[in-house]
């Protein structure tokens, strides 16, 4: 057995502030990288291309850090089950270092990984890499995990984060560049069946995220707080696919907030960067919600929601996917993901209330063609999101309904945002637009729907529905 050590990616595609490997260095210089390309997730109906684009864009420059590290990162397929512990007995590795994640499959999978290692004799090290603070160490005073998010981020932000994990400077390939039998070239979008031709939001690789990063916490996030919920302004950080995929680490991250913070000219900037602080804090609330309640992942949390009579029109549903429900905002909010992989946090609100207030269609409809599209799209994130938006989640003000002209007019006054992803409405007069009150005459011109819907007539609908469950 060598003092080498196999170190396996999957939501950590980086070199920088890598706690798993990091801790893996102190240990031993001989570590050579691991991607499995899981046919478990890549099977599944609810990949987004733009998502996987993203991914081998990561995993391209990182082979390009292990490489000018002296090491490399080989690229498997396969079932992790199986694969990583072959590759392990094959390398004659002393031991295995991850970092670990939050969703049902990922335990389920580490655990099976874990055990065949240890069947033959291999060591198994794991760590906590993606969040500021672990499941289990944010805690009320019952030692019970939290179901609601204040409470959560007044504990939370008390709490002293972790440094930035220790920076490695070289590594040693202890295969002399010996091809590996389960090695395979890193392969294109296409031959993994996927295809998605449009640029992405964010550049992938652990570069550009850094990049991003220092661009936002120089400028944006003096003024998040006031720009964070207009979609036609560059207002948020852009960094929700690299923090997916562990491009950036979030202790970088982290200190990109105390750093700005220690610059503030004012109050009113410092209150701006407290808000991206508590969006940071939101994100680790979902995850410590989905690791301890895991069930979230299949359906809703509160009982009420169990059986909730959903009509679940499947003509609405494909109108709200194609963006032609009649509503600009909705409309524009779908043209918008559909096409760039991306919607923007406030109109996922406002989409999210709609099909299920509005159309009163199951929330897990919405879930599931979110994930199909967006290339940062995170389980933990959106489900909580999504189970927020039905009322079916863990929120002790639960019934919120979005109007969407009162949103538009709030959000999009100009009707910027409107008219970039519905061009064909770009004459009609902006009141008409974020009013969503356009002639009919007007729609037959420019070929857009009537709403298939009446807001108030639906909203008074899904409240009946509402009190109803509640009452029983």
């Amino acid at each position: 057995m060598s003092d080498s050590i196999l170190f396996w990616h999957r939501c950590d595609l980086r070199i920088t502030d890598n706690i798993g490997l990091s801790a893996a260095r102190q240990i031993s210089p001989q570590i050579i990288g691991v991607f499995c390309l899981d046919k478990n997730i890549l099977s599944r109906d609810d990949i987004a291309p733009a998502r996987i684009k993203y991914m081998l864009g990561c995993l391209a420059q990182l082979q390009q850090s292990y490489q000018s590290l002296g090491s490399r990162l080989l690229i498997i397929e396969g079932k992790p089950a199986q694969a990583i512990p072959e590759l392990a007995a094959s390398l004659k590795v002393q031991a295995v270092y991850w970092n670990l994640d939050v969703e049902p499959y990922s335990q389920e999978r580490d655990r099976q990984v874990k055990t065949a290692l240890e069947n033959n004799n291999i060591e198994v090290k794991t760590f906590w890499d993606k969040l500021l603070h672990y499941p289990g160490e944010i805690l009320t005073q019952s030692d019970l995990p939290y179901k609601v998010y204040t409470p959560f981020w007044r504990n939370w932000i008390k709490q002293t984060k972790v440094s930035i994990a220790s920076p490695i400077n070289a590594l040693e390939d202890f295969t002399n560049n010996q091809q590996v039998a389960a090695e395979i070239k890193l392969p294109t979008l296409a031959e993994l069946g996927f295809e998605w031709s449009q640029d992405l939001l964010l550049a992938p690789g652990e570069d550009s995220a850094r990049s991003q990063l220092e661009k936002f916490s120089q400028q944006q996030i003096y003024e998040y707080d006031q720009q964070r919920n207009y979609p036609w302004q560059a207002g948020t950080s852009l960094l929700s696919a690299a923090l997916k995929f562990g491009a950036i680490g979030i202790r970088t991250v982290w200190l990109a907030t105390t750093e700005a913070l220690t610059n503030c000219q004012s109050e009113e900037a410092q209150a701006n960067i407290i808000t991206w602080q508590k969006e940071l804090a939101w994100r680790e609330f979902y995850h410590h919600c989905l690791y301890f309640f895991p069930e979230l992942a299949q359906g809703p949390y509160r009982q009420d929601f169990q059986d909730f009579p959903w009509e679940n029109n499947s003509e609405h549903f494909q109108a709200w996917c194609q963006g032609q429900t009649g509503y600009p905002i909705i409309d524009a909010a779908m043209r918008q993901l559909n096409q760039t992989g991306w919607m923007h946090n406030r109109c996922r609100m406002i989409v999210a209330s709609f099909l299920t207030k509005d159309l009163i269609i199951d929330w897990r409809w919405g879930e599931k063609y979110f994930m199909q599209k967006l290339f940062d799209g995170d389980l933990a994130a959106n489900n909580g999101g999504w189970q927020w938006s039905a009322s079916s989640g863990m929120d002790p003000k639960p019934l919120r309904i979005f109007n969407p002209a009162s949103q538009a007019q709030k959000f999009d006054s100009e009707a910027e945002y409107i008219r970039q992803w519905l061009p064909e409405l770009s004459s009609i007069a902006t009141g008409q637009l974020v009013s969503g009150k356009i002639p009919d005459l007007e729609r037959y011109r420019c070929n857009y729907p009537q709403p298939i819907v009446d807001h108030s007539v639906q909203q008074r609908r899904f409240k009946e529905l509402y009190k109803q469950q509640k009452g029983r």
